[in-house]
């Protein structure tokens, strides 16, 4: 499992910020200087930055809702730093609206990035994909992916391309979802073995006071729902909740995320 996996061997760590109830703030950084993504609450991300001694150079965004935003007038409140976001959304601060094949080219840290859009929880949605590591905000998460406000056929669609990055690239979502949505997948996935031993190691790093990320991308195509509308599995479950056969993947996915919507 990704969780037991070395990460990029490139100098650079990347530490969870616990936010809010579910949230995770990411920090990357190389021992001296830092970038945040999704800053929706300042006060732990100051807190990280000066129990880790680092100096914040700049902040990702991938989406504008409120936990994942509302930090960054009170980082910027002391700092002249760059605010990358989504061009099509609105977003405090913002220096250097981004969209797909945007990259984001900082010295310090070290760090490279591609922009891919991938709309679908909001319309303007972006993901940050590089050195072997995805940041995807609320698109993709472990086992699951986010509610939707844009037609399924949209979201389906960034959840392909998500699927179709190397299998080895770590995963990093922005909330503890993970056992939540084991339950769900197994709802309707229940002989799929990675997905039984997942549900094990997930269990035990959530006991232990663990995150259960980063995920990587081959540990998604093995047992989130939502990347496999193609297996026969999901589909008979996903025709038995419509009541009507389901002629492709994507309308497979719509099903199943209306399942999940209901399930408790």
């Amino acid at each position: 499992m990704s969780t037991l996996m070395p990460c990029p061997d490139d100098g650079l760590q990347v530490l969870p910020i616990p936010a809010f109830e579910d949230n995770y703030l990411w920090l990357i950084h190389d021992g001296r200087d830092a970038v945040v993504v999704d800053p929706g609450d300042a006060v732990p991300v100051e807190a990280a930055l000066r129990a880790q001694r680092l100096a914040l150079r700049a902040i990702l965004v991938t989406h504008s809702h409120a936990d994942h935003i509302g930090g960054i007038p009170a980082l910027l409140a002391s700092r002249d730093i760059p605010v990358y976001g989504p061009a099509r959304e609105p977003v405090p601060g913002l220096t250097h609206a981004v969209g797909d094949g945007s990259r984001v080219t900082l010295d310090a840290p070290g760090l490279v990035l591609e922009v891919l859009d991938v709309p679908g929880h909001t319309v303007g949605h972006v993901a940050y994909y590089g050195q072997n590591r995805l940041f995807c905000g609320d698109t993709l998460f472990a086992c699951g992916c986010g509610r939707i406000d844009q037609p399924a056929a949209v979201m389906h669609a960034s959840l392909q391309r998500l699927a179709a990055l190397p299998e080895d690239t770590f995963v990093y979502c922005t909330h503890e979802y993970t056992a939540a949505n084991i339950r769900f997948a197994l709802s309707v996935d229940p002989d799929n073995q990675d997905l039984l031993r997942r549900r094990d190691v997930v269990t035990a790093l959530r006991d232990n006071g663990q995150p259960s990320l980063p995920s990587t991308i081959g540990d998604e195509r093995r047992c989130n729902p939502f990347l496999r509308g193609h297996i026969d599995v999901l589909r008979r479950h996903a025709e038995h909740a419509a009541g009507a056969s389901l002629a492709s993947s994507g309308a497979v996915f719509a099903q199943l995320r209306e399942m999940k919507n209901r399930y408790r």
